[in-house]
Parts: structure tokens; C-alpha cells; sequence
């Protein structure tokens, strides 16, 4: 509910900031439609007056009486112009007709409330500014509803007045003018056209303006100016020596409904239609405010982005010239394996066999968790040497990886899944590190083995890119915050002192971590150590197994806050491993939807090209880092032809699975542990370097 309400409220704000602001714009009166045909339009009013009633079955023209000037301003509110239109027109006394455009009411509200205060007239003139008869005529109606709400929420007010955007005399309607006006009419607007147009919008001079809205004589006219739309500083000079030359002349300065004997062209709006205004006003403020933020946060999003590019990248580089080192004297100490296994009948035997093949003296420990699918049957079938099964009750992978940790038999104990089959140096290539006595864990290198599906290579490539990347930083900043589940060494005796393996979070292999951290041990990365292990093969699995994860890692974050406070080692994970973890695992995948939700409102609204440029510099981005991070894993680069698909499925999925685990924890559910499903996927024999299945 959270996330579709989230959704729905970007939604319709990027739809309501895009429509208002980039749907329609702004062009000169000149630039409007050819007239078309006319055959339609009656001659009363093809050869009537300015005021056209159209909403009985008989349409009635007015004319303006003599000596009688009305002055109409469209376009408005401005926050420039619009001021010094009215502050001329106070200081000759003289009244206007304002016909105003709803975005234009909406970002200034406040100059709208002045026109009504001054006895200024105030008409609609669209919401957004569209030639109307390319409109369908649900749309027209919108338009003008939105604008009448708008003044009503601004001025407290009501209009009857509209006049059509790109229009100017009853001689230019055409059938398509003419039809739009019949609608409207028949909803009870009165259209006022013009006739005389000052021409200020062409920019022609202060006298040619004076000069056009000059009437030839003594009859009544209805003068357009504009108080928008550009530069208007000459309409302004224009207005101030035109008014006292035709007061001198006789004429009277009146408002449409003065001079034409209309009533109730503005009345009071009622109490819903100013409180409905009210709330369009605040909503699409709140869309200009909403947009203005989600370009903050996308750029914070893309920095943030860009930012863990680099630094994994500068980081990878220095890791790898540091992981060509030795570690120290050789560890050749035995070393127990424990296989923690609940209804791994699919792979269990494919995984015991790897660790019997291992050339580093190991014992096997497998840990049955009360499995009804013979998983201890299968693994005591096998009679292979130095394998030991111990049965219990089910009681969850913790208490299955504890037992085993009781009964070992030796200081470094390595822990794997049930689904994971080891290369033969694997075991050899993990223990190496713990000739340094202040390392207490050490991880190894993860990879997907059923890869050859759409999704299994979209794992492979977040592990390879992803997670081994990421741990090559870890390693080299020292804030290693997880030793993944599928295979990772510790010290049995730091295992003891810290409490064994936690049942408190449901990612166990992240919690254990950060618990030797906190007790001040190192944990490293080593890369050579490589296993093989199933993926999810389906987007509700993956779901699942993600949701698990992402919402274990928040537990656990939460969990061991305090080590930010701490001193030594662990303090330098709490205030990087955590600080990293918090900025490009939680906040940046919360982020990072704003960019996909952002681009399509882009390929709307803007400039398609542009966005698509901008799209395929991330895109560019993260191949580069792809290529890299498969390169040090000595992969083929072939899977990475899939990358740009990913961005369409894998890495939207990701994302939704941090913002569900994030509102999971923040409304305090508890999620219950959910096991992957098997499928058999091993090679058998092991896998090992001469088979080149690297790529």
C-alpha cells in the first residue's frame, strides 16, 4: 500500500507539473491557425460585435457604445509586468479587463487577488494556454474549469468572461472557432473577442502601439494588450500616453461587463468552489515544489551513483596489486567445514564431493535440520572419508551452523550452504589469511553456477559487479560488513566469545560479521577462494531471497548502530562500512527510482534526445564498470550484453525489494525466514580452474 500510494503521488504530480508547464506554451498572437472554412459560422456574428452569447438556439453579438474603451490584457498574471500594468492603470483610474491563464494564476495568486481588490475585471483565458479547437472537447472543458478554479482560489471570484487563446475579431472565426465556442457557451461562458489589437506583442515601438489601439473615430472599442508573455515595457509606455489622449478625446475607460450592461460577469465564488480552488492552487504548487525536489534528489541520486563508480573502481585497482602478496607463513592447519543443511537433497551430494576433493586437509561436518527429504540418508550413502552427519530437530540454519561449530574439531572453521559446491583450492586459498593473528574472518569469492537463463545472468553479473566489487573496497578500507553464507572461514575461539552465530536478524552471515568487527578483528576478502552456487531461477524467488536479505542487513545495520561510537576496528567499520552501507544500499536504491520514473517524464514533457543521452551516459557507465569488475574475476565479457535489459527488470526489482524491506522495518514487522528453492544446477565432479568455467 505504501508503495503504490508512493507511486501514485509522483505520479500525479510529474503529470500535473509536465501538463501545466510543458504541454502547451506561449506563442505570438501571429503564429496562430489559418481561419479555415467559415461556412458554419453565422453572419450575425461573423459580422457582429466583440461579446458573443452562444448558448441559446439563436447566438447574440454586442457591440460597445460610442466614445467607450475597454481595455483587455491577456496572458497574465506576471510577476514583472503585471505590476506595472496595474499600478498605470491606478494611477490614470482608470478600470480593466484582465483574462487570465490558470499556471499564470497558480504561481501568483497574489496578483490576481490585487486585480479584484483594484475593480479590475477578471475573465478566463484557458489554464494552460492551448489553441482549443485542436482540442478534444473533454480537454476544453478541463481547461476551463482548472482556470475558474484557479481564480476562484486566488480572488475569491467567479467569471463568466473567456476568451479564447490565438483569437482576435468576429471576422477571423472560423467553423472550428465557432464550434468551441458553442461548447463553452452552452456551459455558460460569454466570449469576448476583440476589436482593436494593439500589435504589442510584435514589439513594434511605443508609437506604433499608441497608433494601432487608437480608435478611428468615435466608436465604441475593445483594445487587446498582453501583460505577459515577454518584454512588455512598451505596452506600459503606451498605456501611459494613450489613456489621458483619449480621455482628452471623450472617450470612458469601462470594464466588459460595465460597458456591455452584463451582470454577474464576476460574482462571489461559493464556499466549495474557493475552498476546491484553494486546494488546485496548494496542488499545483506542491507539483512545482515536488518536481524541484525530485530534481535534488536525482541529482544527489546520480552523484551518489557516479561517486561509488569511481571509488570501487580506484579501490579494485589498489586491492588487486595488494591481493598479490602473501598473506604470511602458509596455514596448513586442518580445517572444519560445516554444511548447515535443511531438504538439500537436489545438491547435497554434488556440495560433500567438492570438500572430499579439496587439497587442504578438512573435516566435514553436515548438519541435518530435521530435512524430510533424506538429505543425511544421501550424504551417509556417499561413505566418503572425514564426513560426518550429525541430525537434529529443525530449529533454523543459526541453530544448525552453532551445533556444527560445538562438535568441530579444529581452530578455523569454514561455513558454506547446502547448495554450494567448492573449487579444490577453495578451502586452501580462504585460510590463508589467518596467518595474520588479527584477522578473525575471512570471505570468499561467490559465483552464480546456473547462469545461462536472462536472470541467471543478471546475477552473475550483480555478484561479479555488484558484490565482489564492493568487497574488494570493503576489504581495502577495512569495514568488510558481511562474510557471505555460501563460503567464509572464522576463527572457531572469536566465533565462542561473541556468542556463536545470532538468531536475532534474519541475515545471520552479515550479523556474525559485524559482531567480530565489534569485538575487534579484521575481516578480509579473499578472492581466490571460489565457490559455485545456485541463484534464484524465478522473480518471486529472487523477491524472496532478496527480501531477506536486504531486511536481515537493516536488522543487523540497526543492530550494531553503536559500533559508529566505538574506537578501533570497530569503530572504523561502524563509520564506514556502516556510513557506505546506509548512502549506496539503503538511500541510493530509494534514490534510484526517481531516475527511471524521472526519464520517462523526460521522453514526455522535454527534450526526448536529451534524456536518452543522459540515460546512456549511466548506461555507458556502468558497462565500464562491468567490464572491469569481470576482468578481475577473470570472466568472459559476454553476459554483459544483457546489461541494458537489466535496467528494465533486474535492477527496478532490486529497488522495490529495498523499499519494501525499508517500510517492513519502519512499521515494525517482523519477516519470517524464507528458504530458496533447489535446483540442482552442480556440476559434478567439482568444478575447478582447468574446467574454464569462468565464463
Amino acid at each position: 500500500m505504501l508503495l503504490v500510494t508512493m507511486v501514485l503521488t509522483l505520479t500525479l504530480t510529474l503529470l500535473i507539473e509536465g501538463y501545466t508547464q510543458h504541454m502547451f506554451g506561449f506563442q505570438d498572437d501571429g503564429g496562430n491557425p489559418p481561419q479555415g472554412p467559415v461556412d458554419q459560422v453565422p453572419p450575425s456574428i461573423e459580422n457582429g460585435g466583440p461579446v458573443i452569447s452562444s448558448s441559446g438556439s439563436t447566438p447574440v453579438s454586442l457591440t460597445p457604445p460610442a466614445r467607450t474603451v475597454v481595455l483587455t490584457f491577456d496572458d497574465g498574471p506576471d510577476p514583472t509586468w503585471t505590476p506595472k500594468v496595474l499600478a498605470t492603470l491606478e494611477r490614470h483610474h482608470v478600470p480593466a479587463t484582465f483574462f487570465l491563464v490558470g499556471t499564470g494564476v497558480a504561481t501568483h495568486p497574489e496578483l490576481v487577488a490585487r486585480m479584484a481588490e483594484d475593480h479590475d475585471e477578471l475573465g478566463l483565458h484557458s489554464f494552460t494556454h492551448p489553441y482549443l479547437p485542436s482540442l478534444p472537447g473533454w480537454q476544453r472543458t478541463l481547461e476551463m474549469r482548472e482556470d475558474q478554479l484557479a481564480v476562484a482560489g486566488a480572488a475569491g471570484v467567479t467569471s463568466s468572461l473567456f476568451r479564447p487563446p490565438y483569437s482576435s475579431s468576429a471576422d477571423a472565426v472560423g467553423n472550428a472557432d465557432w464550434a468551441t465556442m458553442r461548447q463553452l457557451g452552452k456551459q455558460g461562458y460569454l466570449t469576448v473577442l476583440v476589436t482593436q489589437d494593439s500589435e504589442d506583442w510584435q514589439k513594434p515601438g511605443v508609437r506604433r502601439i499608441i497608433r494601432n489601439a487608437t480608435p478611428p473615430g468615435s466608436a465604441g472599442q475593445v483594445i487587446l494588450f498582453h501583460d505577459a508573455g515577454g518584454d512588455r515595457a512598451q505596452t506600459v509606455a503606451a498605456l501611459d500616453a494613450l489613456i489621458p489622449r483619449l480621455e482628452a478625446r471623450g472617450y470612458r475607460f469601462q470594464t466588459v461587463s460595465q460597458a456591455f450592461h452584463l451582470t454577474d460577469a464576476n460574482r462571489p465564488a461559493s464556499t466549495g468552489q474557493h475552498l476546491l480552488g484553494v486546494g488546485l492552487l496548494w496542488l499545483l504548487k506542491g507539483a512545482v515544489w515536488g518536481l524541484d525536489g525530485l530534481d535534488l534528489l536525482l541529482l544527489f541520486a546520480g552523484l551518489l551513483g557516479i561517486l561509488r563508480a569511481v571509488i570501487s573502481m580506484i579501490a579494485a585497482a589498489r586491492h588487486r596489486r595488494h591481493a598479490r602478496t602473501a598473506w604470511g607463513a602458509p596455514v596448513t592447519e586442518p580445517v572444519s567445514v560445516i554444511v548447515p543443511a535443511y531438504n538439500e537433497s537436489a545438491g547435497i551430494e554434488a556440495t560433500v564431493r567438492s570438500l572430499v576433493a579439496s587439497d587442504h586437509p578438512v573435516e566435514i561436518i553436515v548438519v541435518d535440520d530435521g530435512s524430510t527429504d533424506g538429505t543425511a540418508d544421501i550424504v551417509e550413502a556417499l561413505g566418503l572419508p572425514g564426513v560426518r552427519v550429525i541430525r537434529q530437530r529443525n530449529a533454523g540454519k543459526p541453530a544448525a551452523l552453532n551445533t556444527g561449530i560445538a562438535a568441530a574439531s579444529h581452530e578455523i572453521v569454514v561455513m558454506m550452504d547446502g547448495d554450494t559446491v567448492f573449487e579444490p583450492d577453495a578451502v586452501r586459498q580462504l585460510v590463508q589469511p589467518f596467518s595474520d593473528p588479527g584477522i578473525g574472518a575471512v570471505s570468499g569469492n561467490a559465483k552464480v553456477v546456473n547462469r545461462s537463463g536472462l536472470l541467471g545472468r543478471w546475477q552473475h553479473i550483480e555478484y561479479v559487479v555488484g558484490f565482489n566489487l564492493d568487497r574488494r573496497l570493503f576489504d581495502l578500507a577495512r569495514c568488510m560488513p558481511t562474510v557471505p553464507g555460501a563460503i567464509g572461514a572464522w576463527r572457531r575461539a572469536a566465533l565462542v566469545r561473541v556468542g556463536g552465530v545470532s538468531e536475532a536478524t534474519l541475515a545471520e552471515d552479515t550479523d556474525l560479521t559485524m559482531a567480530f568487527w565489534r569485538d575487534g578483528w579484521r575481516v578480509v576478502y579473499e578472492e581466490r577462494a571460489i565457490a559455485w552456487t545456485e541463484a534464484p531461477a524465478s522473480l518471486g524467488a529472487l523477491w524472496r531471497q532478496r527480501y531477506r536479505w536486504c531486511y536481515g542487513t537493516l536488522q543487523a545495520m540497526w543492530k550494531h548502530r553503536g559500533a559508529v561510537r566505538q574506537s578501533g576496528a570497530a569503530g572504523t567499520f561502524g563509520r564506514r562500512g556502516l556510513l557506505f552501507l546506509l548512502l549506496f544500499q539503503v538511500l541510493l536504491p530509494l534514490f534510484a527510482p526517481l531516475v527511471d520514473v524521472l526519464s520517462v517524464y523526460g521522453l514526455i514533457f522535454l527534450d526526448p534526445v536529451h534524456v536518452l543521452l543522459l540515460w546512456c551516459s549511466f548506461l555507458l557507465i556502468q558497462v565500464v564498470t562491468g567490464a572491469y569488475a569481470f576482468r578481475l574475476d577473470g570472466e568472459r565479457l559476454g553476459p554483459l550484453w544483457s546489461l541494458p535489459l537489466q535496467q528494465f527488470v533486474y535492477r527496478q526489482l532490486m529497488y522495490l525489494v529495498v523499499v519494501q524491506s525499508v517500510a517492513t522495518a519502519l512499521s515494525g514487522s517482523r519477516l519470517r525466514w524464507q528458504r530458496m528453492e533447489r535446483y540442482g544446477s552442480h556440476q559434478e565432479p567439482p568444478l575447478s580452474p582447468a574446467t574454464g568455467a569462468r565464463g
